[in-house]
């Protein structure tokens, strides 16, 4: 019996109706491409973020891209591109959003902000990840900061390209106060290629505080994120602790890995191939719960301040007004407590 039904098709059902971000982000036109990641300029809705986090001391956050090309394993942030119908997988690493620049509405936004209020660049993406070699965001943004006065800035980034801007920090430095992390996680180039497998090198990333230093700028190692039997070790923490030393840096601080939801899906099958010893061990603390509680946190802060103890390190960046200080009136110049330095691995801002 034939079908009656032969050469009919069945109704699809209609794709999700894209708003916000995501309707955004797939309008965006693609700039450039190479092997491995495409960009695309991304529309700006607004460039600083409001963050009301109690487990950071900043007010504002300021990410000039969406997605990173570093493609580190523990990547907090891989949710980001989830707000934009993205997955948080390879689509993180390989399609990049540079936000469109406009820099009276950059300049407009800033004026809005309150000089007392701590603006942190890169809680989510590196700043000087490298479209920022192509697109030249960060850069655009700091030359409008340069003009500023009486405020508190930080950045945060696993890249030596940050060295190029070097100019524009001291001017920001003279009358601002300015925090530079540098995020290092180890010193063995084997162990972060694993890890982060596109940044740079351990070793570049460290001569990149030794070079802010020489240029009297306050430049800090994050040893964040500090992973279980990974790279905790005594004799890693230890390394990492004299090298910053060394190189100038102004403090040492990290803060135990902290695994989200979107992390699993690159983490876990990482961890199966790599480290297969310590799978069972991760997916025990970590399948119900982002943070990790109890022992091991307080053990390794321990371990951390004997080590700034024994090589000078201070556990937070300088406090301590520029020269070019005018804060606002009655307004006294204090923190809300220590730095946090790894503070994109505790928010969702």
């Amino acid at each position: 019996m034939k079908s009656e039904n032969r050469g009919v098709l069945l109704p699809l059902a209609s794709a999700p109706r894209l708003t916000g971000i995501a309707r955004l982000a797939a309008a965006s036109p693609r700039r450039a491409a190479k092997q491995r990641v495409e960009y695309f300029e991304l529309p700006t809705l607004r460039y600083f973020t409001r963050c009301r986090s109690a487990r950071v001391p900043f007010q504002w956050t300021l990410n000039p891209y969406r997605g990173c090309e570093f493609g580190c394993k523990y990547c907090y942030a891989r949710y980001t591109h989830e707000f934009m119908e993205l997955d948080g997988g390879v689509s993180f690493e390989t399609k990049i959003f540079a936000k469109r620049w406009d820099p009276r509405a950059f300049a407009g936004e800033l004026a809005r902000i309150a000089r007392r209020d701590w603006i942190a660049i890169g809680t989510a993406t590196d700043p000087y990840q490298p479209a920022e070699r192509r697109f030249h965001i960060t850069r655009a943004m700091l030359e409008i900061l340069a003009s500023e006065r009486g405020r508190r800035f930080s950045l945060t980034t696993k890249s030596d390209l940050v060295r190029r801007d070097i100019d524009l920090f001291q001017a920001i430095a003279r009358r601002n106060v300015l925090h530079i992390a540098l995020t290092i996680t180890t010193m063995d180039e084997s162990l972060a290629r694993l890890l982060e497998p596109y940044a740079p090198r351990p070793a570049l990333r460290m001569a990149a505080v030794a070079e802010l230093a020489r240029h009297g700028l306050a430049a800090s190692v994050v040893a964040s994120p500090i992973l279980p039997g990974i790279n905790d070790s005594e004799a890693m923490l230890e390394e990492l602790a004299a090298q910053a030393a060394a190189a100038g840096a102004a403090s040492l601080s990290g803060n135990v890995v902290f695994l989200k939801p979107c992390t699993h899906a690159v983490f876990f099958p990482f961890l199966e191939e790599k480290f297969p010893h310590l799978a069972l061990r991760y997916r025990r603390y970590f399948e119900r719960n982002a943070f990790l509680r109890g022992t091991y946190p307080r053990r390794i802060a321990e371990r951390l301040e004997a080590l700034r103890r024994r090589y000078g390190l201070s556990s937070r960046f300088p406090e301590h007004p520029p020269e070019g200080w005018e804060p606002e009136p009655q307004l006294e110049f204090a923190f809300a407590g220590p730095f946090v330095t790894n503070f994109a691995q505790k928010s969702t801002c």
